[in-house]
């Protein structure tokens, strides 16, 4: 006999979550029949391993990878017997009755497809996701540059959520969440199960859409509820699911709405701007100082401008805004280039740094357009004034921070060893007050749920969704298994999310270097090499640019006469970011540390004559003592190397 629904869960690295949604189907009120269908996407955890034989009736499907969410329930639908399928997500809880008012629903309306309940999060909230309209190119563009958060209740601007909607109504909908949608098995199966393009993200809106174009009605109903942990199984993977997201959005609209140029750029944009907003916030400190620098820096000039002259505008009519957009500018460089705003949180003797190297700039400047030489006095007094402006902005942030009383730090911990157990027993009784450890992460694929009383919240393969999810401040790397260059890797892959690394076998190593970080503002254990800071690489990928511009049009006659083929692929290569003029010789030990280059320590001193272990050396030192005189000075030794032939 057909039970009268099939469960289908698509499982990938959430085992804890996966076992209490199991516990909660076996806790359901009598009065349905079903079966439970598992489709495991090669998780890491054991999932598979340690679940099936507390679950015996279960379904247990693994798969060799991770084949994405759609492809996984067609895997799954092609064994579902029961009159109904359930897509259901392992991170969610069902609740005890859901099941008997869903089923009971489908029966009483024999003209819906299929229909959805209502999905709360775990504090309770509604989760808006779970009833949606279609991502038309209106609907989707209000969504992505925040017309429906500013008008929530307007059926014009909030289409995409349909915010403007009761959630304790049932009524048609254009589209549900893939977390939880019951549909007709028939129905689903006539419609080949999910569309496999899409990889995770709007294949269930895709569903929804082909049922309704069939002539079925897709339903919310508000009767009962599950509660839903979103977006466990990404957080323990190293997808970005904001850039899946709207991938799929681009894919839906593609295939449904004729892929308008127009609707696919703004859609693109829309991607941008999120995607800058999101670092905006991350950075916001930085943002917000860097705006404020540049306010003051403008007002310095008035100010020194009306010391100097008969006014704040006694410039030519000419001059403005053009001046102002160009001592903003050149300020904004001259300061990063000293690392505030990218690598360091501001501090008054970088920016000092900065304002000098504004001066020189400016000053330069004016010897190659004269007649905006109006007035060295002016820009020294503007860089004084600034000066002071800034030292101001600073100080009255560090109050502001300051104020607020000591903060509570959340630590994550790298390695599952002694170490890690005897720094958490020690962070916990000396700092318990004003120190949170959120998990620890594992180097390499875990089997345990816990470590030191600790949840196991993933492994450092995708420690920057680890970030993301904890909102964590610090991260300690305990395993004496971790090599410098793997931390390296580590820092600059995590380098938006502001978090300070420590590499610490001991407690006091950790206290060590938090009382320099805050002193001094240097990390002593672990620091970016040169060659990695992000100024030196914006600054070493332009004079990349203009060298192989130079040599690709200038010197273009002198390579096609000499018949250098490769040497023409190589600047081309150089050009196009793939290789560097000056950069490292491949030796395995540094694959993310740098570019291969046309030339470089080991190639000026003849690598064929040199042993591994020295490649490596010279390759350490030259990312370690990184600087672009370091790069000129390599770069004319090659070329008086191939002059002497």
């Amino acid at each position: 006999m057909k039970p009268d629904i099939s469960v289908l869960i698509v499982n990938y690295n959430v085992k804890d979550y996966l076992l209490q949604c199991l516990r909660s189907l076996q806790a359901l009120v009598p009065g349905v029949t079903m079966e439970i269908i598992v489709v495991d996407n090669n998780s890491q955890d054991n999932s598979v391993a340690d679940l099936s034989p507390l679950f015996p009736d279960v379904t247990w499907i693994p798969v060799p990878e991770n084949i994405g969410f759609g492809k996984a329930n067609n895997r799954g639908l092609e064994v579902c017997s029961g009159r109904y399928v359930l897509f259901l997500n392992p991170d969610t809880i069902v609740g005890q009755d859901t099941l008997n008012v869903m089923v009971r629903y489908m029966d009483s309306q024999p003209m819906v497809g299929i229909a959805g309940c209502k999905v709360l999060n775990p504090d309770g909230s509604f989760q808006l996701a779970c009833r949606r309209g279609l991502p038309t190119p209106w609907a989707s563009f209000c969504k992505l540059f925040g017309l429906q958060s500013l008008f929530p209740s307007s059926p014009l601007f909030a289409r995409y959520n349909l915010t403007y909607k009761p959630i304790d109504e049932t009524y048609e909908v254009d589209a549900l969440i893939g977390a939880f949608m019951v549909v007709r098995t028939e129905v689903v199966k006539e419609q080949q199960g999910f569309d496999p393009v899409f990889f995770m993200y709007g294949e269930d809106v895709d569903l929804c859409y082909r049922i309704q174009k069939a002539g079925w009605k897709v339903m919310y109903v508000h009767t009962t509820s599950i509660v839903h942990y979103k977006g466990e199984s990404t957080k323990r993977s190293s997808i970005n699911e904001v850039r899946v997201f709207y991938d799929a959005m681009e894919i839906f609209a593609r295939k449904h709405f004729g892929g308008s140029r127009i609707f696919l750029a703004l859609l693109r944009i829309g991607i941008i701007l999120r995607a800058l907003m999101a670092r905006a916030m991350r950075k916001r400190v930085e943002v917000i100082t860097w705006v404020l620098d540049m306010i003051s820096i403008n007002v310095a000039l008035l100010i020194a401008t009306a010391v100097r002259f008969d006014g704040p505008f006694g410039f030519p009519s000419y001059a403005y805004p053009i001046v102002q957009i160009v001592m903003s500018l050149v300020a904004t460089l001259s300061l990063m280039a000293v690392g505030e705003y990218v690598e360091y949180r501001p501090t008054v003797r970088r920016s000092i740094v900065g304002l000098l190297v504004t001066f020189f700039v400016l000053s330069s400047l004016t010897y190659f357009f004269k007649e905006y030489a109006f007035s060295r006095g002016v820009v020294l007094m503007t860089i004084g004034f600034s000066a002071i402006l800034f030292a101001i902005t600073r100080g009255c942030i560090s109050f502001m921070d300051s104020s607020r009383g000591p903060r509570t730090r959340r630590i994550l911990l790298v390695g599952l060893n002694e170490h890690t157990a005897r720094i958490v027993a020690e962070l916990q009784r000396a700092e318990h007050r004003h120190a949170e450890i959120v998990g620890v992460v594992a180097t390499s694929p875990f089997t345990v749920d816990s470590f030191a009383g600790l949840p196991v919240v993933g492994d450092t393969s995708y420690l920057t969704r680890i970030l993301d999810a904890t909102h964590a401040q610090e991260v300690v790397l305990t395993d004496p298994d971790v090599s410098r260059e793997t931390a390296m890797e580590l820092m600059i892959a995590s380098s938006t999310y502001r978090a300070r690394f420590h590499m610490a076998a001991e407690y006091d190593d950790i206290v060590t270097a938090r009382i320099i970080n805050d002193v001094a503002g240097i990390e002593p254990t672990v620091s970016i090499p040169p060659l990695m800071r992000y100024r030196n690489r914006v600054a070493k990928r332009l004079l990349d640019i203009v060298v192989s511009a130079l040599v690709l049009t200038v010197g273009l006659p002198v390579l096609i006469l000499r018949r250098t083929d490769h040497l023409f692929s190589e600047w081309a290569e150089v050009f196009a970011g793939k290789r560097s003029v000056v950069g490292l010789f491949p030796d395995g030990k540094h694959r993310t540390s740098g570019k291969e280059g046309i030339t470089g320590l080991v190639k000026v001193s003849n690598p064929g004559t040199l042993s591994k272990q020295t490649i490596e050396h010279l390759n350490d030192y030259y990312v370690d003592s990184y600087s672009i005189a370091l790069d000129v000075e390599i770069f004319l030794k090659h070329l008086l190397r191939r002059n002497r032939g």
